[in-house]
């Protein structure tokens, strides 16, 4: 797969080191190489990973704290992005190289962009993340490879000597927040443009001589970082004027749609997890470890004996994710909604049918698996009579404050979970109500999948064990494949067109006469 149509010619006599010389880019450069579809896949889920991690880190923590700095870490080495400013072929312990690890950052970030550019709040969350990652690995930097990154991208910001700084001492501690005579001998100082530094100069952080502003090294990144982001927008704007041309490849469109609200976490598929549970104890778990949308789904089965089918979907699945076999699921079913008012003969008629073709008995026979929590927030939203969606994305503020009181969730971790949901932050406020339910202060997972929250909360209240079929107790030595499997995902599946067309000819077998 080449990723432009105009291939340029490398210089003669250039190494592959020449493309990659630095750790840090500003992407001006699209990558000329061919890839396969496998790789194009890996990078982009990769990335994604990354920046998603990015984005919940910076909401949990204050960013470059220790926490924050030692868990991003911890990613960029799991995902194998660059983070060592020297360029060699080294490989450690049989791992990639630093090219090799730069040359996926750099496919990667392009490839986000073919997904990100579509609509104006999928180029707002992409820039965000984008420059969070940036600004992270610019400060790991040391003082000479910032400078030798701002020559590079023509930022040709000169360096305060020493000789300078000492002349200057008094007038750069006064203008410049919370420096000292030791702190302007020890820092770099950036001599730059006044017009290029018009938001500091605003906020008086600098010292003006000569139509320079001398910057400190902890303010440049705000030079940068607005550069960065203007070339970013600006590239944005270009590649989806040039979308058209790529969605015309039937093999990229279905992988770019996808990517745009892909599920990136494990894959909870239901032959992981037969028969863990029994119906008697869906009652104690839907109070103790399910998440809020399908103890909300569960409650309204309970009390009206009946669901739309949008609900019967997602809660179905779930059910199914985390253990009921075919017959538990046409038993709960049946029982529940004889209770309401349809009878048996009508239940096998109208509903049983899509319950097996939901565990791939009937029809296709695809094996369904349950929703992630991005399908359950961008896709199909409730109306009214539905339970069904993200109570943080689809409930109204003060309804959900009501849910959480009846619930026992204390104030203040009200006001803390409305904040994140304010702030559109809707994966992140169920993981605090993960936190708040099970008093913890820290989850120790990203929240991805209403699944992921069960077996998580499994564990937590388990000690670390997973749940067990209480008449199943002679087989509690039998390892459990699901709860000790890495939290490792396969990249989406290449006929994602297929898949979706699957996920709507489900939705048909569900519909309400």
């Amino acid at each position: 797969m080449q990723f432009s149509g105009n291939r340029r010619k490398k210089p003669i006599g250039a190494s592959q080191n020449d493309l990659y010389d630095h750790c840090l880019q500003f992407y001006g450069q699209p990558p000329l190489e061919n890839i396969s579809l496998t790789e194009f896949e890996t990078f982009a889920v990769e990335r994604l990973k990354l920046l998603k991690t990015v984005e919940n880190l910076g909401v949990s923590y204050v960013k470059n704290t220790e926490q924050y700095s030692k868990k991003l870490d911890a990613e960029f080495s799991s995902l194998n992005f660059p983070v060592r400013a020297e360029l060699d072929d080294r490989k450690i312990q049989g791992g990639p190289s630093e090219y090799e690890k730069r040359r996926k950052d750099h496919i990667s970030h392009f490839i986000l962009r073919l997904a990100y550019c579509q609509t104006e709040d999928l180029r707002r969350w992409f820039i965000q993340q984008e420059m969070d990652l940036f600004r992270y690995r610019f400060g790991c930097l040391s003082s000479k490879h910032k400078t030798d990154f701002l020559h590079k991208n023509n930022l040709k910001y000169e360096t305060v000597s020493a000789e300078e700084k000492r002349m200057l001492k008094d007038k750069l501690i006064n203008s410049s927040y919370g420096l000292s005579g030791i702190t302007v001998e020890e820092y770099d100082f950036y001599k730059v443009p006044f017009q290029d530094a018009l938001d500091l100069v605003r906020s008086r952080k600098v010292y003006l001589l000569a139509g320079n502003a001398y910057i400190p090294h902890q303010e440049i990144i705000a030079i940068v970082l607005n550069d960065f982001r203007t070339r970013l927008s600006k590239a944005l704007a270009m590649t989806a004027r040039s979308l058209p041309a790529v969605q015309s490849d039937e093999r990229l469109q279905p992988l770019l749609t996808h990517l745009s609200h892909a599920y990136v976490g494990q894959d909870y598929s239901i032959q992981k997890n037969i028969g863990k549970i029994s119906l008697e104890q869906i009652d104690a778990l839907a109070a103790k470890s399910f998440p809020l949308c399908m103890r909300h789904l569960h409650k309204s089965l309970r009390e009206n004996h009946h669901l739309r089918h949008g609900g019967r979907m997602q809660y179905g699945l779930f059910l199914k994710g985390i253990g009921l076999t075919l017959e538990q699921a046409l038993q709960f079913w049946r029982s529940e909604f004889i209770r309401g008012k349809v009878d048996a003969d009508k239940f096998d008629k109208a509903y049983a049918y899509s319950i097996r073709h939901m565990f791939g008995k009937e029809g296709k026979r695809t094996d369904y698996t349950p929703y992630s929590c991005m399908k359950v927030i961008l896709s199909n939203p409730p109306s009214q009579g539905d339970f069904h969606g993200c109570p943080f994305r689809h409930s109204d503020p003060e309804l959900l404050k009501q849910k959480l009181q009846s619930y026992k969730v204390p104030p203040s971790g009200i006001s803390q979970i409305l904040e994140l949901v304010k702030g559109m932050h809707y994966q992140l406020a169920c993981q605090k109500y993960f936190e708040l339910t099970h008093s913890v202060e820290d989850a120790g997972f990203s929240l991805n999948h209403p699944n992921q929250y069960f077996t998580e909360s499994q564990k937590f209240l388990g000690g670390g064990r997973d749940i067990k079929k209480e008449v199943e107790t002679s087989q509690r030595g039998q390892e459990n494949v699901s709860s000790n499997a890495p939290n490792i995902s396969r990249p989406p599946p290449a006929n994602s067109k297929q898949t979706h067309e699957e996920m709507g000819d489900l939705d048909s077998f569900f519909q309400d006469e």
